[in-house]
């Protein structure tokens, strides 16, 4: 099955992999402002996400292949890849694992190493949402509320509400399956695996996912890896401080 996506402007393929419960549409504003300058952007669902199919299956080696299968499709060849949080990781595998297919590789906020499971508190807020009950994007907030105190991590996960027939409301994503294979999400970038093209690290000065000591592990797999740091912006730095994050991007490619 080919993942959905949103393709954009003509030019050298650029292709943008979401985070963790997040979809292509997070990266609209900033994927019109790279296909006007002569990319082609493809911002893509991964699977469980978005408008891409449903699998049990869950894994980065799943979503590694899953993107070769869509270059394949697309016919493209020496992409600009840039993945955020969990597609960051996908973007790093598939570096690492195809880089014959990868010009320049671009990752935010996330570094090769494990991570813990910490999406508790999101994934019981989304399945408090009983959508029998709940008819509005305001009455979806107020229950998240009861469990996500930040507002912009609401509105962020709130952007998966869509109308699954008139007057019933769902959440685009696969909550089950990302429930069950959450772990995953934290698996580290196999110890073996090194991409040696250019690579761009940034990561928010809020933002506690990439510290000092991982400045080694990255350059263990990425050795012609730069590592940038966004000001005034946290996890979500590519929304929270978008001028920055776009002008960091257009100085590397």
């Amino acid at each position: 099955m080919l993942l959905y996506s949103n393709i954009i402007g003509e030019g050298a393929p650029f292709v943008i992999l979401h985070g963790f419960l997040g979809m292509s549409d997070n990266w609209k504003t900033l994927g019109v402002q790279f296909s006007e300058e002569h990319f082609q952007v493809h911002m893509l669902d991964q699977r469980n996400h978005g408008q891409s199919f449903h699998s049990d299956a869950f894994s980065y080696e799943d979503m590694v292949e899953d993107l070769k299968h869509y270059c394949e499709e697309h016919k493209l060849q020496d992409i600009i890849l840039l993945g955020h949080s969990m597609g960051g990781k996908t973007a790093m595998l598939f570096a690492a694992k195809y880089p014959e297919m990868v010009s320049k590789l671009i990752i935010a906020d996330i570094s090769p190493r494990f991570y813990p499971v910490h999406h508790d508190g999101i994934l019981d807020g989304l399945s408090a949402l009983n959508f029998d009950v709940i008819k509005s994007r305001g009455e979806a907030d107020e229950v998240l509320s009861k469990y996500i105190s930040d507002f912009g991590t609401r509105q962020f996960l709130l952007k998966n509400l869509y109308w699954v027939e008139k007057g019933k409301l769902g959440l685009r994503m696969n909550l089950e399956v990302l429930k069950e294979e959450v772990a995953e999400v934290g698996e580290p970038l196999p110890s073996q695996a090194t991409f040696d093209k250019e690579t761009l690290f940034l990561r928010g000065d809020r933002s506690e996912y990439i510290g000092a000591d991982d400045e080694r592990i990255i350059l263990n797999h990425f050795p012609k890896a730069e590592i940038i740091t966004i000001s005034n912006a946290g996890h979500w730095l590519h929304a929270e401080n978008p001028k920055d994050f776009f002008d960091a991007v257009m100085q590397f490619v």
